[in-house]
């Protein structure tokens, strides 16, 4: 069957009825993990929310003002999971968010669009495609896209938008002939009902489950950002369509907005502004690691140099790296001496070296052995090391204090001689 959505796309509002509700659960991502959701499988009599199918994402809405969390289809049946139960046989409501549903017919309609023209244009067929959050792609049919193809491409697809060519929805029988003449990349296994065919009057008929505009004119604009390397020989053609133009151009001004602030040029010299920083920052940062081994080397000298040194020393440094690190323990010699050193913000994240007496970093430094807590566990860090030297990345370094009052007890113990 043919769901109301698909019959009038622009429906923003309906009424029908519940013909099932079963309790069932969902995954849904929540902060990058999935988690399983517990709700309710409802179906409808018909329904104007699409449920996912032909590259298209599924409608968000409302039943009751109840929240749909997600669309499928099953068979002929579209399945609508929400969180509280319904009655069956129950007059429902059902409210449309139209700002994602019309976003997706412009991107849809933009694609059929894309793929008519690019085919008839090039000879480019397409082999899939993806609607994504904020671009979409089209997979073409070929290793490489010749220059200014995609330019003329542009222009084409935009004149057809100007020229405001209808769009219309056709429902056809499965051995009805008119059907063997349209553009297809086949059924899904259980499909049921008729076929439906998004004919672009003069430009493209295909098979599509999709919810599209009614007239090219209601994308108002397509902009290709370009190519991309797709898999196996095949090219992908990144583009906006819509709203999303709007969206793009909008960003894209106050970016260049706030780079003309920052760099204290036009936008012509963005570019070469940001060059010649990049090179700069190389520079210094060149001249930087320099200065940090030779103050490394100084460090490690001062304390050499302590008439009355003890046998622990002890250093914070906001900058610096495991170099700079080594090469203060390297020039100590941390046979006798336990060297604690830590670089990277105060309270935030860092790097930590812990060195000394084989058996002393044994003890002190890995979570996994007996003294607890060990100095890993205090900066919330992971290391490793061997021969007397243990180092790793600190998750933070708010209790460094307490890790170096550790090691400092433990030195003095040892030099005295106590257990």
């Amino acid at each position: 069957m043919a769901f109301q959505c698909q019959r009038d796309c622009y429906m923003r509002e309906f009424a029908t009825s519940v013909v099932s509700c079963s309790a069932a659960e969902l995954k849904v991502e929540s902060n990058g993990k999935k988690e399983k959701v517990k709700g309710f499988n409802v179906i409808l009599k018909d329904t104007i929310l699409f449920p996912e199918g032909g590259g298209q994402p599924d409608d968000h809405g409302t039943i009751e003002n109840i929240p749909v969390l997600r669309v499928t289809r099953q068979g002929p049946e579209a399945v609508h999971f929400i969180g509280s139960p319904l009655k069956e046989g129950q007059e429902v409501q059902l409210k449309l968010d139209w700002e994602r549903r019309f976003d997706h017919m412009q991107q849809h309609s933009g694609q059929h669009l894309i793929t008519a023209l690019a085919d008839a244009m090039f000879g480019y067929k397409t082999t899939s495609w993806e609607l994504g959050r904020q671009r979409s792609s089209i997979e073409l049919d070929t290793a490489t896209v010749k220059a200014g193809q995609m330019e003329a491409l542009e222009a084409a697809v935009n004149e057809k938008i100007r020229v405001h060519v209808p769009v219309n929805v056709q429902l056809l029988s499965l051995d009805d002939p008119a059907v063997e003449k349209v553009r297809s990349r086949g059924l899904p296994d259980d499909h049921a009902g008729p076929i439906r065919i998004i004919d672009i009057e003069g430009i493209d008929a295909n098979m599509c489950c999709g919810t599209h505009v009614s007239n090219l004119s209601h994308l108002q604009v397509i902009k290709i950002l370009g190519t991309e390397k797709g898999k196996k020989n095949k090219t992908n053609l990144i583009f906006i369509a819509g709203n999303r133009v709007l969206k793009y151009a909008e960003k894209s001004y106050n970016t260049e907005k706030s780079l003309t602030s920052l760099l204290k040029t036009g936008p012509d010299e963005h570019a070469d502004a940001v060059d010649k920083l990049q090179k700069t920052v190389k520079r210094l940062q060149k001249s930087n690691l320099n200065l940090l081994r030779d103050m490394a080397v100084l460090i490690a000298q001062n304390f050499k140099n302590q008439t009355d040194k003890s046998n622990f020393f002890s250093l914070h440094n906001k900058d610096g790296d495991n170099e700079f690190m080594n090469i203060i323990a390297n020039e100590i010699g941390f046979q006798e001496t336990v060297i604690f050193l830590t670089v990277g913000e105060e309270k935030g994240a860092g790097l930590f070296l812990l060195a000394g007496p084989e058996n002393v970093i044994t003890e002190l430094g890995p979570r996994e052995f007996f003294l607890t807590p060990s100095v890993s566990e205090l900066l919330q860090g992971k290391g490793a090391g061997k021969n007397g030297r243990f180092q790793g990345k600190a998750n933070s370094l708010a209790k460094r204090e307490e890790a170096e009052a550790l090691l400092q007890e433990h030195s003095r113990q040892r030099s005295t001689g106590e257990e």
